[in-house]
C-alpha cells in the first residue's frame, strides 16, 4: 500500500510555513527512493501546532507538529510513513485534547479529506444531505431547517428558517441565494478554514437551499484578502459541475441551481448584506435602507437569501441527520455548534468548535490555555473589532446570544481576541472609533461623522483635556451611533467603546494611569 502524507494547504498553515515543508517532503521521498502519496488537506485548526503533518499508518492517523524543513529528515528517519516516535510525535489527532473536546458537526471533514476530492468528501458522510433533500418538498426542507434552530452564524443571529421560508413563499420569476464570505472580523477564519479545507459542505449547503426556497443561482461572495480560499471554491464548483452536484440536474433531480464565485474589494461594510448585494450589482458598496428586506427584493431585485459561510455549511448535517438532532445541542434560543474562533494573545489560538453554552472563562483559560506572554488576562473581545470588551469579571457568562446581550456584549462570528494586562483600553476604544470612521460608507451621519468625532474626542482625553466632560461626550456620541446608524458598523461600534470606558475606567482618567506608570 503506498504511504499517504498529509500536508496543510490552509492559508494559516500557509503562513507558518506548511509550503517549505512539502516541498522538504516531496524532496526527501524522491532522494531516498520512497514512493508516496501527498494531500493538501485543510487545516485541523491547531494553530500553534502547524504545520501540523500527518501520516496513514495500520493503526490510524499519527500527527507531528509543528514541523519545520529542518526536521523532515529527522521524521524520515524515526520511521514517519510508519508513525515512528519523534519528538514532534502527536499521536493520533483526534485525541489532542484540544480536537478531542470538541463536537465537530460542521467542521467534522476539515483537516481530514483531500478537500477537492469528491469521493473522500461523500466517504466521510458528504451528500447525504443533499440526496435526501432532492426527495423532500421545499416546504418540508424550509420547516426541517426550522426545527432545527440553526440560526446565522455571521453575527445577526438571525432565525436562518424564517429567511427561507421568506423567499420561498414569495414569488418571483427568479431567485437568488448569497453566500457571505466576506469574513472581516478581527480574530475570524472559520469561513476561510471551510473554504480552504471543506468546500463540498458549502456547495452542498447552497444547493440545499437552492431547492428549498426555488433559487437556480447562487454566489459566493469572498473577499480579495483570500486568494487561497478563492481558487479552492472555483476547483470545487468545477469539481461539482463535472459530476451532477451542480447544475441543470441536480443529483438527476429535476432542480437546477449553479453557483459562480465572486471576490469582493476588501471594504469591510460589505460584510453587512445590502452592502454586499450592491457591490455584486457592481455599485458602489453602501448600506441600502430596509425595508425592502433582501429575502423579498435582494440581488438584481428578487427575492434572496443571505447567510454567512458557516450558516449554510450547518445545513447539510440538519438534512442528513434531522433537525431534532441538531437542536439537542446548545442552550436556550441557541442550538446547535459554533465555531469559536481563539485569537490575540492566547497559548493555544486554533478554531474550537462546540454546542453553545461554554463559559467565556472555558474558553479562554481552559481551552486557550491563557495568555501567550504567561502575564494575567486584562480583556477579551468577543465578536469582532465591533464587539465589546469583556473582563475577567464576566468570564463566567455562556457564549449565548442572549446571554452575551444581556451584558452588552455580542457573539457575532464568534471571534474571541485575548488581552493581557499590558493592553491600554483608552487605546483599543480610539482604534474601534478610527476603525469605523476609515471603514464606513459614508452613507449615514452618524456612522461617518460620529466615528471621526469619536477618534478626537478619545484623543483629547489621552492628552488630559477635560477627560469628565469629554467621556461624557463619547457616550452621547455612541448613544448617537448606536441608535441612529442604518447598519451594524456604526451601530455596533459603541460596543468596544462603552465597554472599554465602563470595564476599564482607570485606562481613562490620565491621573490614574499616571500614577501607575509611576
Amino acid at each position: 500500500m503506498i504511504p499517504v502524507i498529509y500536508i496543510p494547504g490552509d492559508s494559516g498553515a500557509l503562513a507558518l510555513g506548511a509550503e517549505k515543508v512539502a516541498k522538504a517532503i516531496a524532496a526527501a521521498l524522491e532522494k531516498r527512493g520512497i514512493e508516496a502519496t501527498i494531500v493538501r488537506n485543510g487545516s485541523r485548526g491547531l494553530y500553534w501546532l502547524e504545520p501540523m503533518v500527518e501520516v496513514a499508518t495500520d493503526s490510524g492517523r499519527v500527527a507531528y507538529g509543528p514541523v519545520k524543513p529542518s526536521d523532515v529528515a529527522s521524521l524520515f528517519d524515526a520511521g514517519l510513513l510508519s508513525g515512528g516516535q519523534h519528538r514532534l510525535s502527536l499521536g493520533n489527532p483526534e485525541q489532542i485534547p484540544f480536537l478531542a473536546k470538541q463536537t465537530r458537526l460542521t467542521f467534522a471533514r476539515c483537516g481530514v479529506t483531500d478537500p477537492l476530492s469528491l469521493d473522500d468528501y461523500e466517504a466521510h458522510g458528504g451528500l447525504a444531505g443533499l440526496r435526501k433533500a432532492v426527495a423532500m418538498t421545499p416546504a418540508d426542507i424550509v420547516q426541517t431547517v426550522t426545527d432545527s434552530g440553526l440560526r446565522g452564524r455571521g453575527g445577526a443571529g438571525f432565525p436562518t428558517g424564517i429567511k427561507w421560508k421568506t423567499v420561498h413563499d414569495t414569488v418571483a420569476e427568479r431567485k437568488y441565494i448569497v453566500c457571505n464570505a466576506d469574513e472581516g472580523d478581527s480574530a475570524t477564519f472559520a469561513d476561510r478554514m471551510i473554504m480552504e479545507g471543506d468546500p463540498f459542505v458549502l456547495i452542498e449547503g447552497m444547493a440545499i437551499a437552492g431547492i428549498a426556497t426555488g433559487a437556480t443561482k447562487g454566489f459566493v461572495y469572498i473577499r480579495s484578502e483570500y486568494p487561497h480560499a478563492i481558487r479552492a471554491m472555483e476547483a470545487a464548483v468545477g469539481v461539482a459541475r463535472r459530476a451532477g452536484v451542480l447544475g441543470p440536474a441536480v443529483l438527476g433531480s429535476p432542480n437546477a441551481f449553479d453557483i459562480e464565485i465572486r471576490a469582493g474589494a476588501g471594504a469591510y461594510v460589505c460584510g453587512e448584506e445590502t452592502s454586499l448585494l450592491n457591490s455584486l450589482e457592481g455599485k458602489r458598496g453602501v448600506v441600502r435602507a430596509k425595508p425592502p428586506l433582501p429575502a423579498i427584493q435582494g440581488l438584481f431585485g428578487k427575492p434572496t437569501v443571505i447567510n454567512n459561510v458557516i450558516s449554510l455549511a450547518s445545513v447539510p448535517i440538519i438534512l442528513d441527520k434531522g433537525g431534532e438532532f441538531y437542536r439537542d445541542f446548545g442552550m436556550g434560543r441557541s442550538r446547535g455548534t459554533i465555531p469559536i474562533q481563539i485569537a490575540g494573545n492566547v497559548k493555544h489560538g486554533g478554531l474550537f468548535e462546540a454546542g453553545f453554552g461554554l463559559s467565556l472563562g472555558e474558553i479562554v483559560d481552559e481551552i486557550g490555555g491563557g495568555t501567550a506572554t504567561g502575564r494575567p488576562v486584562k480583556a477579551v473581545q468577543v465578536g469582532g473589532p465591533l464587539g465589546a470588551y469583556f473582563p475577567r469579571d464576566l468570564f463566567d457568562t455562556p457564549f449565548d446570544y442572549e446571554a452575551f446581550a444581556a451584558k452588552d456584549g455580542l457573539i457575532g462570528h464568534a471571534g474571541i481576541t485575548v488581552f493581557d494586562d499590558t493592553a491600554d483600553m483608552l487605546k483599543q476604544a480610539r482604534f474601534a472609533m478610527e476603525f469605523c470612521a476609515i471603514e464606513s460608507c459614508g452613507k449615514c451621519t452618524p456612522c461617518r461623522i460620529g466615528s471621526t468625532r469619536g477618534v478626537e474626542t478619545l484623543d483629547k482625553i489621552a492628552a488630559g483635556i477635560e477627560p469628565e466632560k469629554n467621556r461624557a461626550l463619547v457616550t452621547d456620541l455612541c448613544n448617537t451611533m448606536k441608535f441612529g446608524s442604518l447598519c451594524a458598523l456604526g451601530g455596533f461600534t459603541p460596543y468596544p467603546v462603552m465597554s472599554a470606558i465602563n470595564h476599564f475606567p482607570d485606562d481613562f482618567a490620565p491621573q490614574a494611569k499616571l500614577e501607575a506608570a509611576e
